[in-house]
């Protein structure tokens, strides 16, 4: 790979400052540039001029998956299981119920609804799903990803709008972008086998938002894509965006390789494949900050990169520290296992040399510290 000199991105770094709006081979430049620091810094100009009271959110959530069956064959997941496997589950309702009076208990907000593909589930059992977390609990449901909703809409025999419009009437306003992986299909032909592809993924988000809902937006690298890829994904994402303006946050990280079969494979060729380092996470952070001029906000991933590169996530142009999620079992499943509670969140937001702001689900400022 050819590195792009500080004289190339020179005047990509410019337009930035002029506010003008970059390109997919300014992206790839950037992304091929050794110059972190200065993509950082203009990734950080941004990030101030959208956000200037200085203010990094959190939100106090938990993440329930209610279910591990998935007929899905992704080759990156650890955590799901074949239909009829013994380890496969379905949360049963007194479990979900104690779920949520602890995260109640802790003053959180969110459940952050994911789950894999399973032929059992039917839509009246997502409508009860989002209506007893709601009504009983008085959490708000960001639930159900792209593919999920796929899935449901082709077992129920309905259309993406009607599935979503019938989970709107339960009660769902905010979905999601899991499953957005690399929005390219050579990519997802090989890594997610059984799960949407790039136009029904964006079919699904773009319906929601024309009906009013939230939705974010997300990337899962550092596996089989190239730079080009992954550039490609942030102006779809982008040019999406520009249609409804109804992703609230991105969210990136890289690939966890432990007990996964794509895991597997790259170990087994490691001249062909390259994991993500904490630096490639920071300079993507700050390309897609830059790229990403109408999505207002941009998360840290401190469930994969730790808390202290989230520290040093919030200088190269997030301005949002995530959720503290009681429970996560996905990535935790592929051997990654960090934990912050809210105070600790609190604290590292502050240290960071920002002023801490417990959020909602749709960035409403809750309480300042």
């Amino acid at each position: 790979m050819t590195l792009a000199t500080l004289a190339e991105i020179t005047p990509i770094l410019e337009k930035v400052y002029e506010g003008k709006r970059l390109t997919f081979e300014d992206g790839v430049a950037l992304l091929k540039s050794p110059h972190l620091l200065e993509i950082g810094a203009a990734a950080d100009y941004v990030r101030r001029k959208l956000h200037p009271d200085n203010t990094v959110t959190f939100i106090i959530d938990r993440n329930i998956n209610y279910t591990n069956v998935c007929v899905a064959q992704c080759s990156f997941c650890a955590f799901k299981r074949n239909v009829g496997d013994p380890e496969g589950y379905v949360l049963p309702w007194e479990v979900i119920d104690a779920k949520c009076q602890e995260l109640k208990e802790q003053g959180g907000t969110q459940v952050l609804l994911q789950g894999g593909l399973n032929p059992a589930l039917k839509l009246d059992y997502y409508q009860k799903l989002i209506d007893r977390i709601q009504s009983k609990w008085g959490l708000t449901v960001h639930g159900f990803s792209p593919a999920e909703i796929w899935y449901l809409a082709k077992i129920s025999r309905l259309s993406v709008r009607d599935t979503l419009l019938a989970l709107k009437e339960a009660g769902l306003r905010s979905i999601p972008g899991g499953g957005g992986e690399i929005l390219d299909d050579r990519v997802r032909s090989i890594i997610g086998k059984g799960k949407v592809l790039t136009d029904q993924w964006f079919e699904v988000m773009e319906t929601a938002q024309e009906l009013g809902m939230n939705t974010t937006a997300t990337m899962m690298y550092g596996h089989i894509e190239t730079i080009e890829e992954r550039v490609m994904t942030l102006i779809r994402i982008r040019e999406s965006a520009d249609k409804y303006h109804g992703y609230s946050a991105f969210i990136h990280w890289d690939f966890q390789p432990d007990n996964t079969a794509l895991g597997e494979e790259m170990a087994r060729h490691p001249d062909k494949y390259h994991l993500g380092t904490g630096l490639e996470y920071l300079k993507l952070l700050a390309v897609a900050r830059l790229i990403l001029d109408n999505i207002p906000n941009l998360q840290v991933s401190w469930v994969t990169q730790g808390p202290k590169l989230a520290q040093v996530a919030l200088h190269f142009g997030a301005n949002d520290f995530g959720g503290t999620m009681m429970e996560e079992n996905v990535v935790s499943a592929a051997g990654t296992t960090y934990r912050v509670t809210p105070p600790e969140a609190v604290r590292l937001i502050r240290d960071a040399g920002f002023t801490p702001a417990k959020r909602d689900t749709f960035y409403n400022i809750l309480e300042r510290y």
